[in-house]
């Protein structure tokens, strides 16, 4: 499992958001300009963020984003499950993935799983606080 840049930005601007968001919206092109990131690409993933509600967007004059909770509140695990899809290291433990016929005999298997979870409860553990505070 590797995370992409998909998820490395998408927790980039959580973290921007988390700590320049006290005072409103905050714009992406101030986002951008802060994390050296491009503007176009952030647009592609802030609309997964707002369609499973760990920000709200503004358009216009003074808009923006915001987080619509508080930094503690939001994990690593959900932001990267999100703009990852899935944290599986293994495509037969992605959620939804086709039943395998060799589940039953396979010798590593219950590594891939040990794995999994030991993934999940890692980026669970940590929040976007956390991150902050470090």
């Amino acid at each position: 499992m590797m995370i992409s840049t998909r998820g490395r930005y998408a927790l980039r601007v959580m973290l921007d958001l988390a700590e320049n968001g006290q005072n409103g919206y905050v714009p992406m092109k101030e986002v951008a300009q802060r994390q050296e990131l491009s503007l176009k690409y952030i647009e592609r993933i802030m609309p997964a963020l707002v369609k499973e509600g760990l920000v709200e967007g503004v358009h216009g004059k003074g808009g923006g984003y915001r987080l619509v909770k508080r930094p503690e509140e939001y994990t690593v695990g959900d932001i990267l499950r999100i703009s990852e899809g899935d944290l599986s290291p293994v495509s037969c433990l992605v959620s939804g993935a086709p039943p395998c016929n060799r589940a039953e005999s396979c010798k590593t298997l219950p590594m891939w799983k040990k794995l999994y979870g030991m993934v999940n409860g890692f980026f669970d553990s940590i929040t976007l606080k956390d991150l902050l505070d470090i």
